[in-house]
């Protein structure tokens, strides 16, 4: 009985803790909205600190997650050294420097060595690295990195292309811009065979 009480007394203190996390937020998204110039208790904006707080928290969501859990067991020994690609993932992503979305797709290759990873993973680790705020350059290095330490290959490719709001909406208002950034490692950088042959393979259309 007295473990019992115990353990109800520490899930209560979790939730107490949450959901006072969770009105943090919600009383920060409310003055933001009076900030601007809004009356954050008219009836359209009532719920919106709430819906607010949801989105940033799905938004953000690749802080709470860790690469290693993602890798766990699908890591496989594999006689296989040709190249691997996959590309056109879709990814979503927060600007760190204005907090306005960035979005496009990350096309991603390796060499093996001995070693494969599951080709679900791949998308997996784009979805991680692109839900926390994030510059794209930095983006693309993390997700080349995780890769070439995780699975120690001849080499790593990865290509991001995207459309940043924060230079369509504001700023040089650049609607057709498109920022493409790639991180090469291993074999990718060292030879330049490898690295045109990735780059061509990226734009042709096999299906």
């Amino acid at each position: 009985m007295k473990h019992q009480l115990t353990t109800r007394s520490t899930g209560d203190r979790m939730r107490k803790k949450n959901l006072n996390k969770k009105d943090e937020l919600e009383i920060l998204i409310s003055k933001l909205l009076s900030l601007i110039g809004e009356d954050s208790s008219r009836e359209g904006l009532l719920k919106t600190p709430e819906r607010v707080a949801r989105s940033w928290r799905f938004l953000t969501k690749g802080y709470q997650e860790q690469v290693d859990e993602i890798l766990n067991k699908a890591i496989f020994k594999e006689k296989y050294d040709e190249m691997v690609i996959v590309k056109d993932i879709d990814f979503f992503s927060m600007c760190e420097h204005h907090l306005l979305p960035f979005y496009g797709r990350a096309h991603i290759a390796y060499i093996p060595n001995g070693k494969i990873v599951g080709l679900s993973k791949i998308p997996r680790i784009v979805e991680i690295f692109s839900r926390r705020l994030q510059v794209q350059e930095r983006m693309t290095q993390q997700i080349a990195e995780t890769l070439f330490n995780a699975l120690e290959p001849d080499g790593v490719g990865v290509v991001i292309e995207a459309k940043h709001l924060c230079m369509v909406m504001r700023g040089v208002e650049k609607q057709n811009s498109v920022a493409t950034t790639s991180a090469m490692l291993g074999s990718f950088r060292d030879d330049e065979r490898t690295r045109v042959e990735f780059l061509k393979l990226l734009n042709t259309k096999l299906l």
